[in-house]
């Protein structure tokens, strides 16, 4: 069974730093490009960033661009969102997401067909 599972959220301080890691487990990570996107209370879904099987090709959204990397470790089934300088308007629950692809360089903003349940992210002073 294809399972995402986040971690690595939190209370922070505004201009602080958190690594979120979301573990994957029934599939194989190589063959699937992962997604995060986050939630705000009262707001869509939007997306954060995207990376592609091989970690060549990453994409930010504009407001994340500067402060937050993604990475993956394919080896442990592993992708992790570095945020830094979070800001007030970070604050929601953050989501991975998966979806096989048949190409290296693809790198999906939208359409993925696994999610996780998310982790709340939290930034306050």
């Amino acid at each position: 069974q294809l399972q995402l599972v986040e971690s690595g959220g939190g209370l922070v301080q505004p201009g602080g730093s958190l690594r979120l890691s979301c573990a994957v487990s029934g599939f194989t990570l190589d063959y699937y490009a992962i997604g995060w996107f986050r939630q705000a209370p009262g707001k869509e879904r939007e997306v954060v960033s995207c990376i592609s099987r091989d970690g060549d090709v990453t994409n930010y959204a504009d407001s994340m661009k500067g402060r937050f990397t993604i990475s993956r470790d394919n080896a442990r089934n592993t992708v992790y969102l570095q945020m830094n300088k979070l800001k007030f308007e970070d604050t929601a629950v953050y989501y991975c997401a998966a979806e096989r692809v048949s190409s290296d360089v693809v790198c999906l903003m939208y359409g993925y067909g696994y999610w996780g349940q998310g982790t709340q992210v939290t930034v306050s002073s």
